[in-house]
């Protein structure tokens, strides 16, 4: 199924590995949640979720199983195994296989999406990059648990999806703190913002910077931002100063379409 989304050159260009961000478009939800929301923790009727999700698999991998969390801004990360329930989403956000036909989706609406790939290894992660989970670590414990399954930091891509960029993201200076109390070295990724003792924080510098400083060395980002109506992504931080009561979530998502012959791999969960 042709849908619209957005690729990363450096993943893109990997053997037996297939990804996509996908936006707003495209999808059978109505309202607020047209149309291609696929958050099933949205308050969308949850056939139409079911239907955007079926169709996200089709565009990406058609007959592969789609995975996702109940994301909780957190450093938790899964290692997803083929015998994974998909009907089961378990609170982390981060996840990583090394079984092909798995799709692990990242779903948001202004955190970052980050998708990681050692194609040498046939392992692959993806990561729920809100500030909170940059700041306190997902990113790290998604490359450690892709280690685990014998990638290398030396191998893996990595890609920055759409998402809130500086010049929409301002907070205040209570946010600030959290992250010079836990990371004194983040000041660069804050500027003033418009309204007094408010700034402008760069969430997708600062999950690349980290990403960098985990030993990841092949780095993209999308430049978009999730904020502007007129971008095609639903947004929380758009959503709330509407006014609006709910908001849908835009998926990304990665999979490895070919197995790697003897790769062997933990059970996951359950």
């Amino acid at each position: 199924m042709d849908l619209p989304v957005h690729r990363a050159a450096n993943l893109t260009a990997l053997p037996g590995i297939a990804h996509g961000f996908f936006g707003r478009d495209g999808g059978v939800s109505k309202g607020i949640y047209a149309s291609l929301n696929c958050g099933p923790g949205s308050r969308d009727d949850p056939a139409a979720v079911g239907e955007n999700r079926a169709r996200v698999t089709a565009a990406l991998a058609p007959g592969a199983k789609l995975v996702t969390l109940a994301q909780i801004h957190s450093p938790k990360v899964h290692v997803v195994a083929a015998d994974w329930n998909a009907g089961l989403h378990p609170e982390g956000d981060g996840m990583v296989t090394a079984a092909a036909g798995l799709i692990l989706g990242i779903q948001t609406a202004d955190c970052a999406p980050v998708l990681l790939a050692d194609a040498k290894a046939g392992v692959i992660g993806a990561a729920h990059a809100g500030w909170k989970g940059a700041l306190y670590g997902v990113l790290e414990a998604v490359v450690l648990a892709m280690e685990g399954l014998g990638a290398r930091r030396a191998d893996i891509a990595a890609a920055i999806g759409p998402c809130i960029t500086q010049d929409n993201y301002e907070v205040g200076a209570d946010f600030r703190e959290h992250f010079f109390a836990e990371d004194p070295g983040s000041a660069g990724f804050f500027a003033a913002g418009v309204r007094a003792e408010h700034f402008r924080f760069d969430l997708p510098g600062y999950a690349a910077a980290r990403l960098a400083r985990a030993g990841i060395g092949d780095i993209a980002q999308s430049g978009l931002c999730t904020y502007p109506p007129e971008n095609g992504f639903f947004s929380f931080r758009r959503t709330t100063h509407r006014g609006e009561a709910d908001y849908g979530r835009e998926i990304s998502a990665i999979v490895l379409t070919e197995q790697r012959p003897g790769k062997v791999w933990p059970r996951g969960f359950p």
